[in-house]
């Protein structure tokens, strides 16, 4: 049970998803607890980024119940869950290769009050500052990352999916991304994270939940992580 301090923010159950015929998702239960980060884990094709892409909006035939803060999304279209305070930043990252930094970093409209002002997402990513009129797709990939997550910083969201932000990126740049999360969670943003990378979870993650053919099959905290070590590495065939 959740005491008063640990409301769920969101409350996935029995979820279940299709891609055409192909059924993917085979009923997702877990739970985000406001303030918190929580990681998914799982092999390739287990069914985390799908999860992700469901709890959007973005996939086009789906079940089950998503509640967030209150609301029940499963029906509602991405743009109805995306002005409910939910942002995505995928993990092919979609900066627009004809819009400069500026442009792409102001193109999401603001759906709800208390998204970070402009100025506070440079204090968090210098680099993006001195690149504003650079092309977006011209940036290295550690920056497009930076103008990815800084993006959606804009919107007034208070949940954050992250779809592995660490993919290919230099350890600097993975140190600075952590850094980032954890700031941002002292700041009240709720995170839901996708990462194949569990030594860069264990530095920002509250809790884990371990997905394998399209189920959540375990979940543990941070504070259990060195315990569960054995069977993680099992899980993910590392």
């Amino acid at each position: 049970m959740l005491d008063a301090t640990q409301r769920a923010l969101l409350e996935v159950a029995d979820l279940q998803a299709w891609y055409g015929e192909s059924h993917i998702l085979h009923g997702v239960n877990f739970n985000v607890r406001a303030g918190e980060v929580v990681t998914l884990l799982g092999r390739n094709g287990a069914g985390k980024t799908t999860t992700m892409k469901s709890i959007m909006g973005m996939v086009a035939k789906r079940k089950g119940s998503i509640v967030y803060d209150g609301l029940e999304t499963i029906d509602l279209a991405s743009d109805k869950i995306a002005r409910a305070g939910i942002a995505i930043c995928p993990e092919e990252r979609g900066i627009f290769s004809a819009l400069n930094v500026q442009e792409n970093l102001m193109l999401p409209p603001q759906v709800k009050e208390g998204g970070l002002p402009v100025e506070q997402i440079f204090e968090l990513f210098p680099n993006l500052k001195e690149r504003l009129t650079s092309q977006g797709t011209k940036l290295s990939g550690g920056e497009q990352q930076m103008l990815a997550i800084g993006r959606i910083l804009r919107t007034g969201a208070k949940l954050l999916l992250l779809d592995e932000p660490t993919e290919g990126l230099a350890p600097v740049i993975i140190e600075q991304i952590g850094h980032t999360i954890r700031k941002l969670k002292d700041q009240g943003f709720t995170i839901l994270l996708v990462e194949q990378n569990f030594r860069f979870a264990s530095t920002v993650a509250d809790r884990y939940y371990v997905m394998e053919h399209g189920a959540v099959i375990d979940s543990f905290a941070n504070s259990e992580l060195a315990a569960n070590m054995d069977k993680l590495h099992e899980y993910l065939g590392v």
